[in-house]
């Protein structure tokens, strides 16, 4: 029986997210403040179940769905791109090499401006970010 009640205990959890703030397309700068609110509100706990991480995908992809027509932005050069992620990250352009296999001379040319990335620094990159291939210019 256990078993029977878990997941309608998360559904419950889900639809009860879903009361709060329904998800649906985002239309007005009114409705993407709730929404960020309640993402706030999530993201703010120590631990989300099964059913929260679910909703949170969901409104997170509505948020930026809105953001992106709303507010959108100019894809920053490579290098700029690169060391924006480095600090925030708080590694060194060594470790980035090492972690992503691409040679320490090259992650120096680009942070530099003396090159760009191709398909597969991007990839390697994105990866390693754990971002979208879509923030470098390529």
């Amino acid at each position: 029986m256990a078993t029977i009640d878990r997941p309608a205990s998360r559904q419950g959890r889900y639809m009860d997210l879903v009361c709060q703030f329904p998800l649906r397309p985002i239309r007005s700068k009114a409705a993407l403040d709730r929404a960020t609110t309640m993402i706030d509100r999530l993201l703010d706990k120590d631990h989300l179940t099964a059913a929260e991480r679910d909703y949170l995908d969901v409104l997170s992809g509505l948020v930026e769905e809105y953001e992106s027509k709303e507010f959108p932005i100019e894809p920053l050069p490579d290098a700029q791109m690169l060391r924006q992620l480095i600090d925030a990250r708080g590694v060194s352009q060594t470790e980035v090499a090492r972690a992503t296999g691409i040679v320490d001379s090259t992650i120096s040319a680009v942070l530099k401006g003396k090159r760009s990335l191709n398909r597969d620094h991007v990839g390697r990159l994105a990866r390693f970010f754990h971002v979208s291939p879509d923030v470098f210019a390529f």
